[in-house]
């Protein structure tokens, strides 16, 4: 499939500009993704916990959180009395919010795996993004990642967006040259993050 993509973005990226074009042809095709082997609920507190941060911090904080929580359920491990303890880990008031705003709907049975595989990709976003600290940006990461959705733009994610931006046109919309690679926007991104070696998790 990766070859297969690679080959139809070549053309659509040569209209778009030499500079896409190369990016594209020059990283080759994509690796095939293995979805994350971690429940749903986890995944998500580990992508709050990465936001805006390198993936080389997003990784030491989320490792201390683990070895505070001690293999502890995550209905456990994120509750309103283990806020100082994640708070030590480094995380800010508002991920540890987010985190036990997950765990909650956890509990409340709003992140059942299977009912959310049946919805598609936007009615599954608007369900996690009711959850507190989740945001659109947190809900493209799980379509795109734990849902192996192949057809997601996150215009949210400023590593991808610029970067099409430099490679094409800072005048023309993202969304709008994204849109000419669907049904496989989601390598799209990949792309993007490839080129300039910024994975978002």
């Amino acid at each position: 499939m990766g070859a297969k993509i690679h080959a139809r973005f070549l053309p659509i990226a040569a209209e778009l500009g030499p500079a896409l074009h190369s990016a594209i042809k020059t990283g080759g095709p994509l690796p095939e993704h293995n979805p994350p082997d971690a429940p749903l609920a986890r995944y998500l507190c580990r992508v709050v916990v990465g936001q805006q941060l390198s993936v080389k911090a997003a990784r030491s904080i989320w490792n201390r959180v683990e070895s505070a929580c001690r293999n502890a359920p995550l209905e456990d491990a994120f509750c309103p009395s283990r806020v100082e303890d994640l708070r030590d880990c480094g995380l800010s008031g508002g991920k540890v919010k987010a985190l036990i705003a997950i765990a909650d709907a956890l509990k409340a049975g709003a992140l059942d795996e299977g009912e959310l595989r049946k919805l598609d990709a936007s009615a599954r976003a608007a369900r996690l993004v009711d959850i507190w600290g989740v945001g659109r940006w947190t809900a493209d990461m799980a379509n795109m990642f734990w849902f192996a959705e192949p057809d997601i733009w996150p215009d949210g994610d400023l590593v991808a967006r610029r970067t099409l931006e430099k490679l094409t046109s800072k005048r023309r919309k993202t969304i709008r040259t994204a849109a000419r690679f669907a049904p496989h926007r989601t390598a799209l991104a990949l792309y993007m993050w490839r080129h300039v070696n910024a994975p978002p998790t």
